[in-house]
C-alpha cells in the first residue's frame, strides 16, 4: 500500500469512529489550529520569505490574519450552522416537522496552491473541519519550504489521523486521485483542474474548484484616476503580481491612458520605493520556470514603465505595458505576475464587449463614481466576484462566497459557504400516524375528486401566523376524520 493510500485509509478509519461527528469535537481541532498560528508564527513566516520573498507582516496580513479570522468565525457559529434548518410547509405537510440537516460528506482532498501557500490551503480544512469531515491535505509541492512546514506542524496541533498531510509532486498527486474521496478542493489552474475532474468523475465524487483567469478592470475616465490606480497598483503588484484575483489587465478611455500610467508609476514608488529590488515588501517570482514564462509574454508590447529583472533571483520589476492589442501575447493567458497591460477601448460599451468575448473571470473590476456605470457592468456581464472602487478585498469578507463560474471555477467558500459546501444538506421531514384521512387523497383508486383536493393541498400557499396555523391543523383534523369516515364507507 502506498503512503498515498494509507493516508487515505487512516483518515476514512478515523472518520468511521464518528469522533469528527462531535461538536466538542471540532471546535477542539479549529482551536489547537489557532494555536498553531499564535505559536508558530516565526517558522510560517520563515518558509514563506523562502519560496515568494514575503515579509513577517505581509505573511501574517495575507496569509494568517485571514486564518485566523476564519476560525474564530467557525468556532463562534458553528453551533447554529450545524444546527438544523426549519424550512417552509404546504398544506399537507403544515403538523409535521420539516428542515435541512447539514451532515459530514466523509473525507475530503485538499490540493493547495503555492502563491499564498498557507490562506488556499487551511481555509477549505477549517470548513473541513467544521462540517466534521476528515481531510487530507496536499500543499503545493512549488513551494517547496511551505510544504515542508506545513507537513511538520500540522500533526502537532490537529488530529493527525484525520487530516494528514501528503507532500509531493505530481507522482503523487496522482496517486491520491486514484483513491475515493466525498470531495475534492482544489486551487490553481483550469489545465489541471480537468485533470482533478476527470479523475474525480471515476468516482462520481463532487468538486470545488477555485481557478483564475484574466479578470478585467474598467477604469471610468470621469472618476478619481489617482485613487483608482493607487488601488490598482496595490491589488496588481502584491504577491509580486501572483494573485489569481490581481486585475490582470486595464481597459481605459485612450484621453486618459497617459495619466493612468503616470498614477500607477507614482503608486509603484509610493509602495515599493524607486527600486523594488530591494524594498522587504515586494516579493519575487516563484521560480525561474515561471519566471521565463512571465518574460516571454512581453514580447510584442511596449514597456511603459518598469521591465527591470533579474533571473537568477527570480525578480522582475513592477511593469506597465501601454496601447496593449487583443491579440498580443500577454493577453492569451492569465498573466500571473507583475505585468500590467493597458487595452484602450472608446467607452463601457466597448469594454464590456471585450470581456464578454472571453472566459468568465474570477474576478471583474470596476473604477467610476457613477453608480449606473456600476450596475451596467454588473448587469451585462458575468463574473466569479464584482468589485467597484477597489481590488481584492471582496476576499476578506466571510459573508460572501468566493468562487468561480465557467472556467474561472465552481463552487464556492468561505466562512458559512466553505461548511455548506463541504456538508450534506440532508432534507428530512418527520411525520406521525395519525390523521390517516388526510393521506386517502393520495391512495388509490385515484378521482377527479381527491385530485381536486391534492392542488388544493399541494399548490395552495398560505402565510399563517402561529394562531393561523393552529387553527388550520384543527380544520385538517376535522378533514382527516370526515375523509377517513367516508373512506371506510
Amino acid at each position: 500500500m502506498s503512503r498515498e493510500q494509507q493516508a487515505v485509509a487512516h483518515a476514512r478509519k478515523a472518520f468511521e469512529t464518528g469522533r469528527s461527528r462531535s461538536l466538542e469535537y471540532r471546535i477542539y481541532q479549529l482551536r489547537s489550529l489557532q494555536q498553531l498560528f499564535i505559536e508558530r508564527q516565526k517558522e510560517i513566516s520563515d518558509a514563506v520569505k523562502k519560496d515568494l520573498n514575503k515579509s513577517e507582516v505581509g505573511t501574517q496580513l495575507y496569509e494568517t490574519l485571514g486564518l485566523e479570522g476564519e476560525i474564530s468565525l467557525a468556532i463562534r457559529k458553528l453551533k447554529e450552522w450545524a444546527a438544523p434548518r426549519p424550512v417552509e410547509k404546504n398544506l399537507l405537510t403544515l403538523s409535521d416537522t420539516v428542515y435541512i440537516q447539514p451532515e459530514p460528506l466523509g473525507v475530503v482532498l485538499i490540493i493547495g496552491a503555492w502563491n499564498y501557500p498557507w490562506a488556499v490551503t487551511i481555509q477549505p480544512l477549517i470548513g473541513a473541519i467544521a462540517a466534521g469531515n476528515a481531510a487530507v491535505v496536499k500543499p503545493s509541492e512549488v513551494s517547496v519550504h511551505t510544504a515542508k512546514v506545513m507537513e511538520e506542524l500540522l500533526p502537532l496541533y490537529i488530529d493527525k489521523e484525520l487530516y494528514p498531510v501528503v507532500n509531493g509532486g505530481v507522482t503523487e498527486t496522482q496517486e491520491l486521485l486514484r483513491q475515493k474521496f466525498d470531495h475534492i478542493v482544489y486551487t490553481g489552474n483550469s489545465t489541471v483542474a480537468k485533470v482533478i475532474m476527470e479523475a474525480a468523475a471515476k468516482h462520481l465524487t463532487p468538486v470545488t474548484l477555485e481557478l483564475g483567469g484574466k479578470s478585467p478592470c474598467y477604469i471610468d475616465k470621469n472618476c478619481d484616476i489617482s485613487v483608482a490606480c493607487r488601488r490598482v497598483t496595490w491589488g496588481k503588484y502584491t504577491n509580486c503580481g501572483q494573485t489569481c484575483i490581481a486585475p490582470d489587465y486595464i481597459l481605459c478611455d485612450p484621453s486618459i491612458q497617459d495619466r493612468v500610467i503616470a498614477e500607477v508609476k507614482k503608486s509603484i514608488k509610493e509602495f515599493y520605493t524607486d527600486n523594488p529590488k530591494t524594498c522587504l515588501d515586494y516579493g519575487r517570482i516563484i521560480n525561474q520556470r515561471h519566471f521565463k514564462r512571465i518574460m516571454n509574454l512581453l514580447e510584442g508590447s511596449t514597456i511603459a514603465v518598469g521591465g527591470d529583472n533579474d533571473e537568477s533571483d527570480c525578480y522582475i520589476a513592477p511593469t506597465v505595458l501601454r496601447d496593449v492589442k487583443p491579440e498580443a501575447k500577454v493577453m492569451q493567458e492569465e498573466i500571473f505576475g507583475p505585468l500590467l497591460p493597458i487595452l484602450p477601448v472608446s467607452g463601457l460599451e466597448e469594454a464590456i464587449k471585450f470581456i464578454n468575448k472571453r472566459e468568465k473571470p474570477l474576478a471583474l473590476y470596476v473604477f467610476t463614481q457613477d453608480d449606473q456605470v456600476i450596475k451596467q457592468i454588473r448587469d451585462e456581464t458575468s463574473s466569479g466576484g464584482l468589485l467597484a472602487n477597489d481590488c481584492l478585498v471582496h476576499y476578506s469578507v466571510s459573508s460572501l462566497p468566493f468562487g468561480g463560474v465557467g472556467n474561472s471555477g465552481m463552487g464556492c467558500y468561505h466562512g458559512k459557504f466553505t461548511f455548506d459546501e463541504l456538508s450534506h444538506l440532508r432534507g428530512c421531514l418527520i411525520k406521525k400516524l395519525n390523521m390517516e384521512g388526510v393521506n386517502s387523497m393520495r391512495y388509490p383508486p385515484h378521482t377527479l375528486k381527491k385530485l381536486g383536493w391534492a392542488r388544493f393541498f399541494i399548490l395552495k400557499n398560505l402565510d399563517l401566523g402561529w394562531l393561523g396555523r393552529m387553527a388550520l391543523l384543527a380544520v385538517l383534523a376535522v378533514v382527516a376524520a370526515v375523509a377517513l369516515q367516508n373512506y371506510l364507507l
